[in-house]
């Protein structure tokens, strides 16, 4: 049988009440050594919250609800991460539901979350989504985008400064001496993706010869494959800025596979700064994404009413893939 209040405030020599003091950490206070003894009696006896039954009376459930634009994309699974252990510090669970990049599903998520009582929801918009958001309004949930929020998207907005990162990776290209520096975006563009080819092209646009945009869709599959091409007809820039790290790797595979030397012919660098891109061979000069701190901001939004601020710099990270001896 499930071991109750009752048990621990038998076992601690206390009252039911005091040991509720302890276990949701108030009203009331507890002196040090009754709190240490209940502690003691609860980890003797395997005493578990009910979570649920604490949710009915404080109104609240705990629980946050996480829409992930897509899983599989490292750069999402590293924010997400980032999200969980800022909810952690503030002892609230998180609930995951992936979205595939499918507009449906997302807002499929939203209104399951929203009908599991959730006391908040972070959305990781995927592109041409509708705004979901709007549904938690509609509720009375609080919300917050993290990373792109879509065009008709009202709840605040928690990304990094794209301008600034873009502009650093362009000056760093152009300080290992190369004056054409082009950009690979994606099959359309939104959200981050649109701040950071905006940033190139103003960084750019001073230049004498013409800005070289490059797309490509969001996979390393298909950056491998336009690589293999621009290298096939004698087009592959000098210098390349990738939206994503995703399509980063797709041009290191496909340089690679064509003998095509990176940094020595190719100079690359990459927007987003997961993890994994200090492992690529070469590892990837990047302009990493605040994540944790993004995570932090998005989640004061949520759950403290934290005003907005001034989006996070993200911190230009230099590797072999550029032209650096690190």
């Amino acid at each position: 049988m499930a071991v109750t209040l009752a048990d621990v405030a038998r076992r601690s020599g206390t009252s039911t009440a005091v040991v509720s003091y302890v276990m949701n950490n108030g009203p009331r206070p507890v002196a040090p050594a009754t709190r240490e003894r209940v502690l003691a009696a609860a980890a003797e006896l395997g005493y578990r919250p009910n979570r649920i039954a604490r949710a009915l009376r404080a109104g609240t459930t705990g629980v946050v609800g996480l829409v992930l634009a897509d899983a599989s994309n490292p750069y999402f699974a590293a924010l997400a991460r980032s999200v969980e252990r800022a909810l952690e510090r503030r002892d609230t669970l998180m609930m995951t539901g992936n979205a595939g990049y499918l507009p449906d599903r997302q807002r499929l998520l939203a209104e399951r979350f929203l009908a599991a009582q959730v006391d908040g929801l972070v959305v990781v918009s995927a592109d041409g989504g509708a705004d979901v958001a709007a549904l938690a309004a509609t509720a009375g949930v609080p919300s917050v985008y993290v990373h792109h929020r879509p065009g008709p998207g009202r709840a605040p907005l928690v990304s990094a400064d794209n301008d600034a990162a873009v502009r650093a990776a362009v000056e760093h290209l152009r300080g290992h001496g190369h004056r054409r520096v082009a950009f690979l975006a994606g099959p359309h563009d939104a959200g981050p993706v649109a701040e950071r080819r905006d940033a190139w092209h103003r960084a750019v646009s001073a230049d004498d010869l013409e800005p070289l945009l490059l797309r490509c869709e969001y996979s390393r599959e298909a950056a491998a494959r336009l690589t293999a091409r621009l290298i096939a007809e004698g087009a592959m820039p000098h210098a390349l800025i990738a939206a994503t790290d995703e399509q980063a790797m797709g041009v290191l595979a496909g340089a690679s596979a064509a003998g095509l030397p990176v940094p020595g012919r190719l100079a690359l660098m990459s927007c987003d700064g997961t993890p994994d891109s200090a492992y690529t061979a070469p590892a990837l000069s990047v302009t990493e994404q605040p994540l944790d701190a993004m995570a932090e901001r998005a989640v004061a939004l949520l759950l403290d009413g934290t005003p907005e601020s001034a989006a996070p710099a993200a911190r230009l990270v230099p590797r072999r893939s550029c032209g650096c001896e690190v």
